[in-house]
């Protein structure tokens, strides 16, 4: 996918950043197409507003956007993805030094209706995913931690609690000590495993300073992380990835169990890796996925 010359420099970053997206994040074509859908609305509408270039943009511009989506009946979720796709553009523009400021800094997304839990994009994954420093040891950790939260869905008591004997590496999965003391075997994706190796021979074994703990996650004086600091580590990686709305720690299980559900994972598998008892608690996640279904249809149907 090569930018036109031509064409105006919104469209010509526009096309670079997909670019990206498919040849070095290996992106699935629907989820690049997903993309330049919400990307076109939104230049479309800079182009009629005058603006010119990336750097003319301004938060200004964005709600007033926003506030046409709402006008035009998009859902909210559907505002929050178009703020999301653009929060995504930005944020590779500045790392490609072509924006001196994020021109969406501070800018709140819509707020989306309760009941159903909120996950992450694919996009807002990747981008959580790749916020932590890996030239650092605490940064090599808090990307073990976000990998291993969206590869097994685990709970803050799990990432906590998790033992180096746990981790099952010749099977690819970890023993997994969830509520009331019950355990689970849950499998998790050779990139994850890889990343935990990594970890456990290099940075764990130098944030231990000499003590022995069973726990794979310490914090920098080489004790066991406590809830409050998983979570100050997880806000820090939110902020810095530009990602809003009412994120949590459970927000990265909801996204393991919605983002399975998307790829033909069946009910059952997704309640034994949840962990749930019941499997009314893990139909909510069916509706996340029928909901997800009736936009993409109305969004591609020629009569939608």
């Amino acid at each position: 996918m090569r930018a036109d010359p031509q064409a105006p420099a919104l469209h010509q970053a526009v096309d670079s950043y997909l670019a990206h997206l498919a040849a070095e994040r290996g992106l699935a074509a629907n989820s690049v197409a997903s993309y330049a859908e919400d990307l076109a609305d939104l230049t479309g509408f800079l182009l009629k507003e005058g603006v010119a270039g990336w750097e003319q943009v301004e938060s200004v511009h964005m709600v007033a956007f926003l506030a046409r989506a709402a006008q035009n009946g998009l859902s909210p979720r559907t505002r929050a993805r178009r703020l999301s796709a653009a929060r995504g553009l930005v944020a590779w523009l500045l790392r490609r030094g072509e924006l001196g400021a994020d021109p969406l800094a501070g800018l709140v997304g819509p707020r989306l209706p309760g009941g159903l839990p909120y996950f992450l994009s694919r996009d807002e994954v990747e981008r959580l995913l790749d916020a932590p420093d890996p030239l650092t040891d605490l940064g090599q950790r808090d990307r073990t931690i976000l990998e291993l939260m969206y590869a097994a869905g685990l709970r803050v008591s799990e990432v906590i609690s998790l033992g180096v004997g746990d981790v099952q590496f010749q099977v690819g999965c970890l023993l997994v000590h969830g509520k009331g003391d019950k355990q689970r075997l849950v499998p998790v994706h050779e990139t994850a495993i890889k990343v935990l190796t990594a970890y456990l021979e290099g940075p764990r074994s130098r944030l231990l300073k000499g003590k022995r703990r069973e726990e794979v996650f310490l914090n920098n004086r080489g004790d066991s992380l406590s809830r409050m600091g998983l979570w100050k580590i997880i806000h820090k990686y939110l902020q810095k990835a530009g990602i809003n709305g009412p994120v949590t720690p459970h927000t990265l299980r909801h996204t393991f169990a919605t983002h399975l559900l998307e790829g033909g994972a069946d009910l059952r598998s997704v309640q034994l890796m949840l962990g749930h008892s019941d499997i009314g608690t893990t139909q909510v996640y069916t509706h996340v996925t029928r909901q997800r279904l009736v936009q993409v249809h109305r969004r591609h149907h020629p009569r939608g």
